[in-house]
């Protein structure tokens, strides 16, 4: 590690959950029937398949987290006020890229016919709640971060519907759906309340990485608290009362129980999703702290240019799917994804392998290393240019 006040394990495991990220995206436009099923579908899946897009159930809850402790982190060296303007505004601006950037790439559609606020507009709204909610005492915002996680989950049965201003506030906030804006699809694929818990929650650990706290204390903590959240899904989730939308239940194999149980809703992120995901994260984190191999100098890269690499690996996953579909034999227009093309029939029939999709993965994460890597130590290079905290 540089001369730097960087911690070396986060950016690690922000790394492989980029990684991570990388594999479902590939899976969402190359894998056979990926525009018309889900991999959680137990009628439809296979234990390969809803394992594929488990793990990177990881990415999400991780990336927002992080993105929590890394503004504690930043918060050490500043005033509160100075924290509380570079939170507020690289909020805005993180929503600004997903309107305007994040959509484009996914869709390559210049009308815009569909807007998806996902998870770059869920970190930039909770930035900017965070922003205010700094001034708070630690124990009181670490309180309010286990309360909205926790608690959340009673309010899944409240269910509206239409463009009425409480509406849509509740779509910003807990329930996932789609409105009609002046013609343009809105969809509010990540309701803020559970994400807003997770942020809070990650900006909280960051005081466990201060130089005050010692690395053995440090550890002790991160495994008891991981493994607590560990412990907790199981019995929650098995007491199966509360915890998830969605239930699990006996299914007529062994295996299909044992996906029931692991079905957990990320849209929004249930008690028991951030349990199962948050938990082994800080179990990682534990774990990794010590290790310095080639294999977490190459996760380091990914984990210290996460922007730039989320918006490239879009892009270059998009325009090789166009490539992919013309491979196929089928219309490269197809990959402009427009609101109605969405149901397009030409796509049943389009998608490969999923073990093509993981060679793909590989190929893509390989080919993004050296851009990625430059641009780390332009950024490492170019410390007083104030932008690049923004990028």
């Amino acid at each position: 590690m540089s001369k730097s006040t960087r911690i070396e394990s986060i950016d690690i495991l922000r790394g492989l959950v980029m990684i991570l990220m990388a594999l479902d995206h590939v899976r969402d436009y190359f894998h056979q029937g990926a525009f018309f099923s889900s991999p959680t579908d137990l009628e439809t899946t296979t234990p390969i398949l809803f394992f594929t897009r488990f793990i990177t159930h990881f990415c999400a809850p991780v990336f927002i987290f992080l993105a929590g402790t890394s503004a504690f982190l930043y918060g050490s060296k500043k005033t509160k006020p100075e924290l509380s303007k570079f939170l507020f505004t690289r909020g805005i601006w993180l929503i600004f890229l997903e309107i305007i950037l994040n959509n484009l790439l996914w869709k390559f559609d210049l009308n815009y016919t569909s807007i998806v606020l996902q998870v770059i507009w869920a970190i930039g709204l909770t930035m900017t709640l965070l922003s205010f909610l700094i001034y708070l005492n630690y124990k009181i915002l670490l309180a309010f971060g286990i309360v909205i996680i926790t608690c959340h989950n009673l309010f899944d049965n409240v269910v509206m519907e239409g463009n009425r201003f409480s509406s849509v506030l509740w779509y910003i906030l807990h329930q996932r759906y789609d409105i009609d804006l002046a013609g343009t699809t809105v969809v509010f694929a990540y309701p803020i309340l559970p994400w807003l818990g997770v942020m809070i929650l990650g900006y909280c650990l960051g005081k466990l990485y201060l130089p005050s706290v010692s690395k053995k204390t440090r550890k002790s903590l991160l495994f008891k608290i991981g493994i607590t959240s560990v412990i907790l899904f199981f019995v929650i989730r098995g007491i199966n009362v509360y915890g998830d939308l969605v239930p699990w239940a006996s299914q007529s194999t062994t295996i299909k129980t044992i996906l029931s149980f692991f079905n957990v809703t990320k849209y929004p992120p249930s008690l028991s999703y951030v349990l199962i995901t948050l938990g082994p994260s800080l179990l990682f984190l534990y774990g990794i702290e010590s290790v310095k191999n080639k294999i977490t100098n190459f996760m380091i890269v990914f984990g210290r240019v996460p922007l730039f690499y989320y918006f490239l690996h879009i892009f270059v996953i998009h325009v090789l799917a166009i490539v992919g579909i013309l491979i196929f034999g089928g219309d490269w227009k197809i990959m402009i994804i427009t609101e109605a093309g969405f149901n397009n029939a030409a796509l049943k029939d389009y998608g490969y392998s999923l073990f093509s999709v993981y060679l793909i993965w590989i190929g893509i994460v390989t080919l993004l290393y050296s851009p990625c890597k430059k641009y780390m130590i332009y950024k490492t290079n170019n410390k007083h240019k104030w932008w690049l905290s923004y990028l």
